[in-house]
């Protein structure tokens, strides 16, 4: 049932890593698998759907209004894969200052769907994890594209983030939740990875 040899014996190799308990937690490949077959496949338009919802507010459309040092970080990490959306995928979106919604291109919007909706089941689930731990479909197709690694992916979603912690710190209850949100980005990456070349 599953679309190719890596992610059949990677998934294998999470069952035989079980005790005497099964611990889904510790199967991410195997529940990503499973949302691909009960959720994904039966109903592809409504996963299109709530992917696309997050094109009008990507997280690298909107920058920060200040301190300038910020903004040359997102000018340097942002703008290349903006660059790449415009060209590759012919989705040019506009950016904006703060967090004002704005208006996409109803043409880029189209491009988008297209890529969208020409991924397999199984793919469109990674691409659904990604783009909702990260807040951006930018950083999910770039990774889908081999453009990101997870490092990549993290550090392009977690900028605005890690220079607030720079300045004032962490508190432990953010630490935790960032601990779940990359073992989520991490999960969904091997996932795409294992099955095989997206054609991006």
């Amino acid at each position: 049932m599953l679309p190719s040899r890596p992610l059949a014996e990677a998934i294998a190799a999470e069952w035989q890593a079980q005790g005497e308990k099964v611990d889904p937690a510790h199967m991410p490949l195997l529940q990503l698998a499973n949302t691909a077959i009960d959720r994904v496949a039966p109903d592809p338009a409504k996963v299109v759907a709530e992917i696309m919802a997050y094109a009008e507010t990507d997280l690298l459309c909107h920058w920060a209004p200040e301190p300038a040092e910020l903004i040359e970080r997102q000018r340097q990490t942002w703008q290349p894969l903006l660059d790449w959306t415009a060209l590759a995928l012919d989705a040019p979106l506009q950016s904006v200052s703060g967090i004002v919604a704005h208006r996409q291109a109803d043409a880029a919007l189209a491009s988008l769907r297209a890529v969208v909706e020409a991924q397999a089941p199984f793919r469109l689930t990674g691409l659904h994890l990604l783009t909702s731990v990260t807040g951006s479909m930018v950083i999910a197709l770039a990774v889908l594209a081999g453009r990101l690694d997870a490092d990549g992916a993290w550090a392009a979603a977690q900028l605005d983030e890690d220079f607030q912690i720079e300045r004032w710190g962490e508190d432990p209850l953010a630490t935790e939740r960032r601990l779940g949100m990359r073992a989520d980005l991490d999960a969904a990456v091997r996932f795409v990875a294992l099955l095989g070349p997206s054609g991006l």
